[in-house]
């Protein structure tokens, strides 16, 4: 004799899956009605939110995009900042070097010179 399980049923945690998933129930909902199964819900109504899935979903996939962009972008920044930092240092030196006697000069060039004396830390 054959036994019957009641079966897991799975909901992706996978955003994008998830989406999908609904989707294709609210498809369904759709395509049965007014006789859907899924009128009898307490409290709520495929017919109030399922037309934001598809709205949803496709903020989901911009959303991607833009992190795809975004990590493109730092990765081509993070080709040119280690020579910027190198030559803002030389820069910094030479002309606290140059301006030696008064390092306040070296605001005019955009830096921002702290000329408070150190606090000196407790033991």
């Amino acid at each position: 004799m054959a036994k019957t399980t009641k079966g897991r049923i799975a909901i992706p945690q996978n955003i994008e899956e998830n989406l999908q998933l609904a989707s294709k129930v609210y498809e369904k909902h759709q395509k049965d009605g007014a006789s859907s199964l899924l009128n009898n819900l307490d409290d709520m109504d495929w017919n109030a939110t399922g037309p934001n899935v598809s709205l949803c979903l496709q903020k989901h996939l911009e959303a991607e995009e833009l992190k795809r962009k975004m990590e493109e972008a730092y990765r081509t920044r993070d080709l040119y900042l280690p020579q910027i930092n190198e030559l803002l240092r030389a820069s910094k030196g030479l002309l606290k070097g140059v301006f030696s006697k008064n390092p306040k000069k070296l605001g005019e060039w955009g830096f921002s010179v702290d000329d408070s004396p150190k606090v000196k830390k407790d033991k």
